[in-house]
């Protein structure tokens, strides 16, 4: 995709009103901000003046007090000149992953990175970068557009928490854009219901050097269970896996107790919850073969299995108002669209299992949730026209025939 992209950013001129450089050094004032979830505050007074100094009203919702933040989601209203226009959306989040603290960028000519110690965190404040510049110009050159509502949400990267909060009868909009995703040249349409699974399997202590026969080894017991289950890429819309293992006290004690935590996706709810249900078996069989008796009682291995619905699936139909308003600006811009599913659960799927309409329109951000993070600039730039184009279409009462 990268050649594709290269061909694009060099395709035509660029008349547009996008402030490079200003772009360029926002992006980069905000990554050295640190804003690990649930510590989103500081990166949250930042752009909470910024959205005031552009004439929003802004608040800052409770969801930070619900999940034990520091800080709750911003919205800002930013008020139109074109009243017949559709109120939009344009939403991403303000958190990073670990290691994301400290973050140093490196810019070599239109690469942006971090120096390797920790992620860039252009994920996502890439798109956070894009939505004030795209405000900037808007009010700069009085351009038309409707009513914007704006919403940097928290915890994002915690399980969409800060999303799932959110009250969107205080938003205007019912359609819009969440921009947090990769390759510019996609919009992102479909996205996997995710199932987060936790599993305690008990077993016995006992002293592993004198009598490891009288105990019965937890960890060994989901060993096994892993061993049987079908993990990683499951088919072209299903994947699973064991994300972290926790257990044992002592080198010399056997574990009495281990716990898992995992996930499983699939755009087809059937499939999640056969995947779901295979990973429980998987271990329940595992513990129903170690038992031991000891002076006549029987000790039988256990699983308990906690299987919860972290979000649910996305699915934005291609002749969605929203698409055509999207496909409409790459069209004026020369630039190709394709609308695509990912793998990825984003505040998208929370936005439209809330009754919105809305897609996820990618920044340019690569190699995201890893120290090699990277961004190339012409891409958050093409993105940035892409916004401003929407929301100039969306002013202008594209109609859905166009």
């Amino acid at each position: 995709m990268a050649s594709t992209i290269t061909e694009l950013n060099t395709a035509r001129d660029d008349p547009s009103l996008i402030d490079k450089g200003r772009l360029k050094n926002l992006l980069i004032e905000l990554i050295k901000i640190d804003s690990l979830s649930r510590k989103e505050r500081d990166v949250a007074m930042r752009l909470k003046r910024e959205m005031e100094a552009l004439g929003a009203t802004v608040t800052i919702d409770d969801a930070g007090d619900k999940v034990g933040g520091n800080v709750g989601n911003l919205i800002a209203h930013f008020p139109g000149n074109q009243a017949a226009a559709r109120p939009l959306l344009l939403s991403a989040h303000m958190d990073t992953v670990v290691p994301g603290e400290g973050v140093t960028p490196i810019l070599d000519g239109d690469i942006l990175r971090s120096d390797g110690r920790t992620v860039l965190g252009g994920d996502d404040k890439s798109g956070v970068a894009i939505i004030c510049e795209v405000l900037r110009v808007v009010k700069e050159n009085s351009l038309p557009c409707g009513d914007i509502d704006v919403v940097f949400t928290i915890c994002e990267e915690a399980g969409l928490v800060g999303a799932k909060c959110l009250d969107v009868s205080r938003l205007k909009a019912r359609t819009g854009l969440v921009l947090d995703s990769d390759s510019v040249g996609f919009l992102f349409t479909k996205a996997p219901a995710a199932n987060r699974m936790e599993f305690r399997v008990h077993g016995l202590e006992a002293h592993a050097g004198v009598c490891p026969e009288n105990g019965i080894s937890a960890i060994q017991v989901a060993a096994e269970g892993i061993a049987q289950m079908k993990l990683g890429r499951i088919d072209d819309e299903t994947t699973a896996n064991i994300g972290m293992i926790e257990g044992g006290m002592a080198v010399n004690i056997v574990p009495n107790s281990v716990v898992l935590k995992g996930e499983a996706r699939s755009h087809s709810t059937e499939k999640l919850a056969r995947q779901s249900e295979h990973m429980r078996l998987c271990l329940e069989q595992a513990a129903a073969r170690h038992a031991v008796e000891l002076s006549g009682n029987r000790f039988q291995a256990t699983v308990e299995a906690k299987i919860e619905r972290d979000y649910d699936r996305m699915a934005v139909p291609d002749g969605a108002p929203i698409v055509r308003l999207v496909q409409a600006a790459a069209r004026n811009l020369d630039v190709e669209l394709k609308t695509l599913a990912t793998g990825g659960g984003c505040d998208a799927n929370i936005l439209n299992q809330k009754g919105l309409e809305v897609a996820n329109l990618s920044t340019g951000m690569r190699d995201i949730h890893t120290v090699k993070e990277w961004l190339n600039l012409q891409d958050l730039y093409l993105s940035a026209r892409m916004v401003l184009e929407v929301v100039t279409l969306n002013a202008a009462g594209l109609k859905s025939e166009e």
